[in-house]
């Protein structure tokens, strides 16, 4: 009988830089779902990878000296090795930049337009560069990104653009009749009325401003933009052909049956994806869960804060297992986790040293001492066996209705249940003092068989969440894991098997004064050298009335041209005001024309007029300058009007 099928995937991760343990947090997730579902007999497809195209790469490439493909590909690698270290299960690692999914897109892209579902026109308006996304002005927060408070900056470009509003009603009706469609409801109820009900703007799908990304092939000039590339790997990367030509495992796969992703891209991939999946006549996913995030105690993980928690660095500390339970048991279902040095601490010496650690090397180790570690069943029954026992059969139905509903954190609660349960079962029958009795030598065999048994269905239930240390646990009981069938039946452990004779240690319990200094020592040698300093040549002193004198204003550029038979210079026309200065800069190395336009820069406005390869300057944008004769303009960090005066 053929297995049912289960595909399932992560959102790609972007390659802007190495992920911290918030966005690793994702892909432990989802693989600890692939696995339970494995185990529970179903033929799982689990597919993840790297988003690598976008404004943003192209501008970390330059800065970097490299160039994008160079950058994705190194940040790519860092991505994979992460999530390999993390003990992931996955079967596909799609990059976007691979040759296949560029080609597709490419299809895609001309089939939508062809259908006409993407017609070209201009786009105005402001633009997010590190989320790759635009806002009108009246969905920005205080002037800036509603989405990363980042500033947004005026862009006006020529690009093409789907027909959102066309599919709406369709959306709106599917979501209604689907009501596990979006998981959580609280994230559904978001988008309906935040979005689809106010109405749907139709969506940028191309860009002109930058080069990195995938051509469109009927106008060169054009790259797809993010959301078309990214969202659609989820079809390309099991072989999708939209010209009707897919793979055996498209076939058998779409739809998908869950997209895991992080709450904050619920829109993208509720709105935006089921309305390309409509236009292109396939099925939608059976369900989207958008995740909640695992914050640092004091906030969002970000560089900015330095507050941010890399897995590896978590992993060095106390290995990869106890990482995957804290980040999979702290996690609510909804609401924001916290991830501290002192709650991993505190959790791996009460929940894992403790409670399991503690159970399996004390079970062992009375078995070893009563009994030369030979474990025997000999029918010698009680009364507290019966509830043990329902306790530990009980646990796989419980464990799987939370996992139905995607509960993993409360999946691993029930399981550490059941080792409480066999922590209680010890103080409740107390062997050490059955040993002192020969007469209650059987009884003594019975109790620890008992917990064997518990501890190996405990065992096999927790491999999807902790797989290493499900290995190491029946590898010291000499016991074999459990099939999913087995694992509400008791007493399978073959009676007269030993048990190993030299227990280990499974999670050493920990100082947290000494774990926090080396934290310390740690981020020490991780900081950054302090950056380069430049000296320059004093000039003579100026008075105050001397400063007066000049005249500081913020101009806005509104038009931009390279100057002609001149390899440095660049004519801009800046806005001060309600005037309109023509000033020339001797920047063109370090910015083209087109990036010029839209910046609101600090100008020494009242210089006397000169001429400069024979083109008036009327003033003097004012830039700095580092040791090796880069310039960088110097820009208000705050929004101001142009002609607002600098004092």
């Amino acid at each position: 009988m053929a297995k049912e099928k289960f595909y399932m995937t992560t959102a790609i991760a972007y390659t802007s830089g190495k992920p911290h343990i918030g966005n690793t947090y994702e892909i432990v997730l989802a693989d600890s779902i692939a696995r339970f579902k494995r185990q529970q007999g179903y033929d799982v497809f689990f597919q993840t990878g790297t988003d690598e195209h976008g404004q943003k790469i192209e501008l970390k490439a330059e800065e970097a000296g490299i160039t994008p493909k160079e950058y994705v590909d190194n940040v790519s690698t860092e991505i994979k090795r992460i999530w390999d270290l993390m003990n992931t299960s996955y079967d596909k690692f799609i990059r976007t930049t691979d040759a296949d999914h560029e080609k597709q897109v490419q299809k895609i892209f001309r089939k939508l337009y062809d259908q006409g579902d993407i017609y070209k026109g201009h786009y105005e308006g402001m633009y997010c560069t590190p989320c790759e996304s635009f806002f009108t002005e009246s969905q920005l927060v205080d002037g800036k990104c509603p989405d990363c408070g980042r500033p947004c900056t005026p862009a006006k470009e020529e690009a093409y653009f789907f027909k959102m509003s066309k599919y709406a009603p369709r959306l709106i009706k599917y979501i209604n009749e689907h009501p596990k469609f979006i998981q959580p409801v609280s994230r559904k109820n978001e988008m309906m009325n935040n979005f689809l009900l106010p109405g749907l703007q139709d969506l940028c799908v191309s860009r002109t401003s930058f080069s990195w990304g995938i051509p469109v092939d009927f106008d060169p000039k054009h790259v797809t933009y993010v959301w078309l590339d990214a969202l659609t790997n989820y079809i390309t990367g099991i072989g999708y052909d939209c010209d009707g030509n897919s793979s055996e495992l498209f076939n058998k796969n779409w739809p998908a049956d869950l997209h895991l992703i992080g709450k904050d891209i619920i829109r993208f991939h509720t709105i935006y994806w089921p309305i390309f999946l409509m236009a292109l006549d396939l099925p939608l996913p059976k369900q989207v869960f958008g995740h909640p995030w695992l914050l640092q105690g004091d906030g969002k993980m970000s560089k900015s804060k330095g507050n941010v928690i890399y897995a590896d660095d978590l992993v060095d500390f106390f290995g990869v297992d106890a990482v995957r339970y804290f980040v999979l048991h702290e996690m609510p279902f909804e609401n924001d986790g916290v991830i501290t040095w002192e709650l991993m601490v505190e959790r791996l010496n009460s929940d894992l040293a403790n409670t399991l650690g503690n159970l399996v090397n004390r079970t062992i180790s009375m078995s070893n001492k009563y009994f030369n570690g030979v474990v025997t069943k000999t029918g010698v029954e009680e009364n507290v066996d019966a509830d043990l026992k329902a306790v530990v059969t009980g646990t796989k139905a419980k464990v799987a209705a939370k996992m139905e509903d995607l509960r993993v954190a409360d999946s691993i609660t029930e399981i550490f249940n059941l080792f409480k349960r066999c922590n209680k079962y010890i103080d409740e029958t107390m062997p050490w003092a059955l040993a002192k009795d020969e007469e209650k030598k059987d009884r003594l065999a019975e109790v620890l068989y008992n917990l064997v048994e518990s501890i190996t269905i405990g065992a096999s239930l927790l491999e999807s969440f902790m797989p290493e240390t499900t290995e190491k646990i029946l590898a010291q009981l000499n016991g074999e894991k459990r099939s999913y069938e087995e694992l509400d039946q008791f007493g399978l452990y073959p009676s007269g098997n030993k048990v190993t004779d030299k227990p280990e240690i499974l999670f050493q319990r920990l100082d947290l004064k000494e774990i926090l200094e080396k934290v310390e020592a740690m981020k020490a040698a991780q900081a950054k050298p302090e950056e380069p300093v430049v000296d320059i040549d004093a000039k003579e002193e100026i008075t105050f009335d001397d400063f007066g004198k000049m005249q500081f204003q913020v101009g806005e550029i509104i038009a931009c041209e390279e100057v002609k038979k001149s390899r440095k210079l660049l004519c801009s026309q800046v806005k001060i005001g309600s005037q309109v200065k023509q000033i020339v800069s001797g920047i063109k190395g370090h910015y083209t024309a087109e990036e010029m336009v839209g910046k609101k820069v600090m100008v020494l406005v009242n210089l006397k007029p000169a001429k400069l390869a024979g083109v008036l300057s009327e003033g003097m944008l004012l830039c700095a300058e580092d040791a090796d004769g880069n310039l960088s303009l110097m820009v208000p960090e705050k929004k101001m009007p142009a002609g607002a005066e600098i004092c």
